[in-house]
């Protein structure tokens, strides 16, 4: 984004959107740069007003679909993974002028679109390219997807702030209307936006090519039972976590609801949500800046490692205890056993991650009334199991 509130609040020094090139500038090398809500908690209200002013308010929703890129001998055992290990099946295949598409789904989740380039250039690879990635260069969560009512009048609002999309206009497809970010400097992530014309959840158009793509699906009772997408958790360095979540405000209708620190492992995990959803946008970050191997926590050895990128996607699961069985009993490896119980409100666990997408998988359950999100004991135990990548 050319113009943002992000910009405007990094002149009046409210916030510091880019520390790195602010340091730089200023020739300091010894400045200790700390985490606080403060900024962002008074930087949400202006976001708030700003929607109503310039007409976003109401115009998107939760989220539709999540697209995710493999390299193309990886697209196939991806797809046949996640049907293995979670309630997603296949409902359709087909080649587009740039991509190899396949659609996943579960009733009540957004969509999975797993894609493959067949081909020219990728924005994304520069994020790609770390220590414990680069053998993938084309592999990531690239895109979150998101419901918009009026995307003539999104794509006007948004160009005219300066934000900038992958292509100069609205893609226009026979089922929907389509536009999306460039990756953002502070995420590695795309935003998209789809508004439906007609028969919703068909991504098929008539220039594109049906394939004739079958999976068996397993017999695993518990599994086929793994729910909709709950939340996916997005790792950035300690200094872009506010203008992370701030960008994600500002082209959503998400807003940042809470965070939880783990101060012994300099982490924190932020929450943003919208009203009404069922999904939840989770970022992750260092509570101060990365510094070495040894000495700078799970999080920001993550990035370090990866890159900023999206680390886990997380699903609801009723029978969770079934289901880590049904897992472990699929040779399934895990960074650690289910913690949490039916008292403290939660039970979670995160798989190793997959070999084909680099993600990790959740699997969360909440039980009863539990009026929470998450637990810091859990956060805590969770954050320290990742430090095994």
């Amino acid at each position: 984004m050319e113009r943002s509130i992000c910009d405007d609040l990094m002149e009046d020094h409210i916030i510091s959107c880019d520390i790195d090139e602010i340091l730089q500038k200023k020739n300091i090398d010894n400045v200790v740069f700390q985490n606080t809500d403060e900024a962002l908690r008074r930087v949400m209200g202006i976001i708030k007003e700003s929607r109503k002013q310039t007409g976003l308010t109401g115009l998107v929703g939760d989220l539709e679909c999540v697209i995710i890129n493999t390299e193309e001998e990886r697209q196939k055992p991806a797809i046949s993974e996640l049907m293995g290990n979670t309630g997603l099946s296949l409902c359709g295949s087909f080649v587009e002028p740039d991509h190899r598409t396949a659609v996943m789904r579960r009733q009540g989740s957004a969509d999975f679109i797993i894609r493959s380039r067949k081909g020219g250039g990728n924005p994304f690879l520069p994020n790609n390219i770390h220590p414990k990635s680069q053998h993938l260069p084309n592999t990531r969560l690239e895109t979150f997807v998101f419901g918009v009512k009026d995307i003539d009048r999104y794509f006007e609002i948004q160009n005219g702030r300066g934000v900038h999309f992958m292509t100069e206009d609205i893609v226009r497809k026979d089922n929907y209307s389509f536009i999306q970010t460039v990756p953002s400097s502070y995420t590695g992530n795309s935003i998209g936006f789809i508004q439906w014309h007609q028969n919703r959840g068909d991504y098929i158009s008539s220039d594109d090519t049906a394939l004739e793509w079958s999976f068996d699906e397993p017999d695993l009772p518990a599994i086929r039972k793994v729910g909709g997408l709950d939340h996916a958790a997005t790792r950035v360095h300690a200094e872009h976590r506010d203008p992370a979540i701030i960008e994600f405000m500002e082209l959503t209708e998400y807003d940042f609801d809470f965070a939880i620190y783990v101060k012994m492992m300099n982490s924190i995990t932020n929450v943003a949500r919208i009203s009404g959803g069922r999904y939840a946008q989770v970022f992750t970050s260092g509570i101060s800046p990365f510094r070495d191997l040894s000495s700078s926590g799970p999080t920001e050895k993550f990035v370090y490692n990866y890159g900023k990128r999206v680390h886990h996607i997380a699903f609801d699961t009723p029978n969770i205890e079934d289901a880590f069985i049904e897992l472990k009993e699929r040779a399934q490896g895990f960074l650690i056993d289910l913690i949490g119980s039916p008292k403290e409100g939660l039970k979670q666990t995160f798989t190793v991650p997959s070999k084909n997408t680099l993600l990790v998988n959740e699997y969360i359950h909440r039980y009863g009334d539990f009026d929470g999100f998450f637990t810091r004991s859990n956060v805590t135990l969770l954050t320290e199991a990742t430090d095994q990548q």
